[in-house]
This record gives structure tokens, sequence and C-alpha cells, in this order.
């Protein structure tokens, strides 16, 4: 990588990284605040009980199954990227990756496909 590309990508990074910390704590934050408020103002009845569990329940029961084949066939791609010879500006890795995780979301998408289809 040259140092002109570095220049520009190491700023970008550490911003949005810190941006988007900043955002997921944000959101986090108000989520339990609007949560504790509608509690103690007694807003709450079964209806809206769940669908606080429905939220959440969706989003940790398969959470798990998502991440592990993400990140299964991103470390895939790149044991089979050392193994193809390939020149230093070829697209071909990036191709490569980016196929292998789409591979892995449509995985998970079909075995969620079947799980709520039962």
């Amino acid at each position: 990588m040259n140092n002109d590309l570095r220049d520009v990508l190491m700023p970008l990074t550490i911003i949005g990284s810190f941006g988007g910390s900043i955002f997921f704590f944000t959101k986090v934050m108000t989520d339990y605040i609007l949560k504790k408020k509608m509690i103690e103002k007694g807003f709450v009845n079964d209806d809206t009980q769940a669908i606080f569990k429905r939220h959440t329940a969706g989003d940790g029961k398969f959470s798990a199954l998502k991440w592990g084949l993400i990140i299964f066939f991103a470390g895939l791609s790149l044991i089979i990227m050392e193994y193809i010879p390939t020149g230093p500006e070829s697209p071909l890795p990036y191709g490569l990756f980016a196929v292998s995780v789409s591979l892995g979301f449509l995985i998970y998408y079909y075995t969620i496909k079947k799980e709520i289809n039962k």
C-alpha cells in the first residue's frame, strides 16, 4: 500500500471507528432510558412487553450463527487467497472475499427462513 493511500485511509478508519462506537453507545443508552421511563410511568402492559421481548429475542437467538458463518467464510476466503497467485493490483482477492462473505449471509438467510417457516 502506498503512503498516499495510507495517509487518507488511516484517519478515515480512526474517525469512522470512533463515530460508530459513539453511535452504538448512544443507541443502547437511549433505548435503556426509554424503556426505564416507560416502566416508571406505567405505560408497560402485556402488548408492550411482548414487543420488547420479540425485539430482543429476534436479535440474539441466531446472532451467533450469523457471525459464525460470516467469520467462517471470510476466513475460508483468506485461506483460499493464500494459494492463488495474484499480482499486487489484482481485484481477485477483493472479489473472492466479497463472494465468500455473501455466501455466508445467504446460508444464514436460508437457514433462518427455514426455521421461521417451521
